[in-house]
């Protein structure tokens, strides 16, 4: 099960961070990624993380701008998005995947979040 929250509106140039608190993996090493949809659009990989060594993977989009992290003491993963620009305005999903794979490709992930929301206002 994977429950994200901490969307909302923020302003052009703004920063805002997501979490996703995740449950039920068999398995100890798994992935975690994080997703995003606009109207009209087909869902997108932002990044992931490993959990097994913490590696994580980016979308050129958000490159330099968005920081995925981990604590699997508390099963949480956390989006971190800076300098957010209106493009950025989309649903995020997070998504899990079990087995530790470096992928934002949408088709290997197993579950996923029901999503939030997220406006970037010029």
């Amino acid at each position: 099960q994977l429950v994200e929250s901490g969307g909302g509106l923020v302003q052009a140039g703004g920063s805002l961070r997501l979490s996703c608190a995740f449950s039920g993996f068999v398995f100890d090493d798994y992935t975690i990624g994080w997703f995003r949809q606009a109207p009209g659009k087909e869902r997108e990989g932002v990044a992931c993380i490993m959990t097994n060594d913490d590696s994580t993977l980016y979308a050129n989009s958000v490159k330099g701008r968005f920081t995925i992290s981990s604590d699997t003491a508390t099963n949480m993963v956390y989006l971190q998005m800076n300098n957010r620009n209106p493009e950025d305005t989309a649903d995020y999903y997070c998504g899990g995947l079990e087995i530790a794979s470096d992928t934002v490709d949408r088709g290997e992930y197993d579950d996923w979040g029901q999503g939030d929301q997220v406006t970037v206002s010029p």
